[in-house]
């Protein structure tokens, strides 16, 4: 007897059947999400000690402005990441 989970799973698979990808490209998915982790983590670095030095000379109005651009770059880089990771999976059909 099959478990509801189960029957929901093979219904789904008929509707949208799941794409297999090789080895290459879930390499290459790794190797997109390694490299956007650090272009992230890179930019959040070099904007937080803007935004702490900014902070401690008591210009707040510029923190807000550094907080909003560190908020739409990692967006960015996030969109940026999806759309490559979209080729690589539409590679795969």
């Amino acid at each position: 007897m099959k478990t509801a989970y189960e029957l929901a799973m093979e219904r789904l698979n008929k509707n949208t059947p799941t794409k297999k990808m090789s080895e290459a490209q879930k390499k290459e998915l790794a190797e997109l999400d390694a490299k956007y982790a650090a272009k992230t983590a890179e930019r959040e670095i070099a904007l937080q000690d803007e935004i702490t030095k900014v902070g401690a000379a008591g210009d707040f109005e510029k923190v807000g402005k550094l907080q909003e651009q560190w908020v739409a770059e990692r967006r960015k880089l996030q969109v940026e990441l999806e759309e490559k990771k979209e080729r690589v999976r539409q590679a795969a059909q």
